[in-house]
């Protein structure tokens, strides 16, 4: 019999953050292993828990939770996704402007799905969260990639935006507080991508699910408070900044010159409708995060938990000989980069393959964030304390190999004339 195969649509589509070197964790698991896992942002295995008053109030509205919900989202979540839009000064949202789905990245693929016909291009960070060029390449779209600059705290290099824009292009993705870099954008920057997005008639997505995890009383500001007239659909939820990822409850808000795409705003509620509704029960925790004790800012306070780990996290990565990485504004990793003189890596999936055979470590390598080059990778501070003191003390070690091995294989040959 012929075996059937996947779609073509799935070539270009990668999500190494769960990935080979996952499935590869997995068996080393079931053979006895004991993995410490620094690979994926999932707060809740890590001890930090949602607030409990979200909890309970999705225990109190189960029983109001089985049937269909609007296919937007009931009323109370959007009613608070609304005053939260006023709060971070984004004009002219409505209710009929706001979609709830299964966390944000459920809308992010229905986004693409009502945009993008074979061949529209979208232009998507490097770095970025993969999710976002898989969305596009799933959709039937081309990403194309714009650098961030690693020598500006990661800010995007508006010049290599510029460049990659062609008759093509319909939107710029932007990533704001930026995973994995940690990056956080200034008023400027993001002024700047709003002009490239006005001349060229783009639309912006923009990804905040990280708006609140920000260090050193640094501050967010929403791309979208910043005009009213370019198209600009803003995407976050309850799982980074209320740690309530399994509960699956994000949102969309559509902002700016709404009447230039109407037809758009079609596509998205069909696609709304299409699938009914998101889960109803996450739905009746957003009211509750959104209006309630932001206790996340407790966690990123100078004495809080995420800051004493971030903090560790950047002190022992930076005291790696070859090793140099942006200390994070934001979100929950680092993006250390290896010297390519000391780490001469071809393949970095099985470089971070091999460490963690060796080291029993889970890291996700760069180009699993659409990077160019094998030469960083990422890794999250939310293990407590000890837990990354032992990590990045292995990380080091498997390194310090690395560097020996490739320094003795190197061979000096010297030509004596006769």
């Amino acid at each position: 019999m012929k075996p059937i195969q996947k779609s073509d649509k799935l070539n270009n589509v990668c999500y190494d953050i769960r990935g080979p070197v996952l499935e590869l964790a997995q068996r080393m698991e079931e053979e006895g292993h004991k993995i410490i896992k620094l690979n994926i942002g999932n707060v809740g295995v890590f001890g930090f828990d949602p607030p409990e008053e979200i909890q309970l109030d999705m225990i109190r509205n189960l029983g109001n939770a089985s049937a269909y919900s609007d296919s937007k989202g009931i009323f109370a979540a959007r009613k608070a996704i609304m005053q939260y839009c006023q709060e971070k000064g984004i004009q002219g949202v409505t209710l009929d402007d706001i979609y709830t789905g299964n966390g944000a990245s459920e809308l992010i693929v229905l986004a693409m799905n009502a945009l993008l016909n074979n061949g529209d291009e979208v232009l998507v960070p490097a770095p970025d969260y993969p999710l976002w060029t898989a969305a596009v390449s799933l959709s039937g779209g081309t990403p194309h990639h714009y650098l961030c600059d690693e020598s500006k705290d990661w800010q995007p290099d508006l010049e290599d935006m510029r460049s990659k824009i062609t008759p093509r292009t319909k939107a710029i993705v932007v990533i704001n507080p930026n995973n994995p870099t940690g990056a956080l954008y200034s008023k400027e920057v993001l002024l700047e991508i709003i002009a490239v997005a006005r001349q060229h008639n783009l639309i912006l997505f923009v990804d905040e699910i990280y708006d609140k995890m920000l260090f050193d009383g640094e501050k967010h500001i929403s791309l979208a408070s910043l005009s009213t007239d370019v198209v600009t659909i803003t995407f976050n939820g309850l799982s980074k900044n209320y740690r309530s990822c399994g509960y699956r409850s994000g949102w969309m808000v559509v902002s700016g010159d709404k009447a230039m795409v109407a037809d758009y705003i079609e596509g998205l509620n069909m696609l709304s409708s299409m699938r009914l509704c998101a889960n109803v029960p996450g739905q009746y925790a957003i009211q509750t995060a959104l209006g309630g004790y932001q206790s996340i800012n407790d966690l990123v306070a100078k004495d809080g938990r995420l800051t004493r780990q971030r903090d560790l996290a950047y002190k022992l990565m930076s005291e790696i000989p070859g090793v140099s990485v942006a200390k994070p504004k934001a979100a929950l990793y680092l993006f250390p980069k290896l010297d390519p003189q000391m780490y001469p890596i071809k393949d970095d999936q099985q470089f971070i393959a091999d460490l963690l055979k060796e080291e029993k470590v889970l890291l996700v390598q760069g180009t699993g964030f659409n990077w160019p080059k094998p030469d960083h990778f990422r890794i999250t501070f939310l293990p407590h304390e000890d837990t990354l003191r032992e990590a990045i003390k292995r990380i080091a070690h498997f390194l310090e190999r690395y560097r020996t091995k490739h320094a003795s294989n190197s061979v000096t040959v010297t030509t004596v004339k006769a």
